[in-house]
């Protein structure tokens, strides 16, 4: 439950410390990036506590968390980039966790 309020609260915390101005505008984009777990409705079973995310689903892949550092360096995918890898952090960390 930790591990998807973090989902939540970290991207607020980015939003509200970086994005001043526009804060609400910028965690309701990197809210959008949540879209990206529905990869996981492709895997059997569609929930698994024990399965890291990371290199298992189709949108989890290393190659394309690389994709998504990349759009951190341009303006205009910045926050869609910012979202994909905090969530891809927060899930590295997760399997990190469950495999320790």
């Amino acid at each position: 439950m930790l591990h998807i309020g973090l989902h939540f609260i970290v991207p607020l915390l980015v939003a509200y410390l970086f994005f001043t101005k526009n804060w609400t505008f910028a965690f309701l984009i990197m809210m959008t990036t949540m879209v990206v777990d529905l990869d996981h409705l492709l895997a059997d079973p569609i929930y698994n506590p024990t399965r890291c995310s990371i290199g298992f689903h189709p949108l989890h892949q290393l190659w394309l968390v690389a994709v998504y550092v990349a759009l951190c360096f341009f303006p205009k995918t910045r926050l869609v980039g910012l979202g994909l890898t905090i969530h891809m952090a927060l899930d590295a960390i997760d399997c990190q966790v469950m495999n320790s």
